[in-house]
């Protein structure tokens, strides 16, 4: 009987626990649910451009470095060109 109630103490103890619990706080609105998702897509998206522009000028900064290569110095000269004009 004492194990019964001892195994009752502590799940109780953990509802509790999980009840105080900060992502059920925050998501016992609908309307914070809401802000929630928005910020966090906010975040997602800043994330996604900056790492994109970051890329794309490391990429462009190394095509730039192997241009005086003969073979591909040419192709690399008309890629960039079309990355400018991509650019205005």
């Amino acid at each position: 009987m004492k194990k019964s109630t001892d195994s009752f103490e502590k799940l109780d103890k953990s509802i509790t626990k999980l009840n105080n619990h900060n992502f059920l706080k925050i998501h016992s609105s609908f309307w914070k649910i809401i802000l929630v998702s928005l910020f966090r897509g906010l975040a997602s998206g800043l994330g996604w451009v900056l790492g994109a522009t970051i890329l794309v000028s490391l990429f462009t900064y190394a095509l730039s470095q192997i241009e005086f290569i003969p073979i591909l110095g040419e192709w690399v000269s008309r890629l960039i060109k079309e990355i400018e004009a991509f650019d205005r």
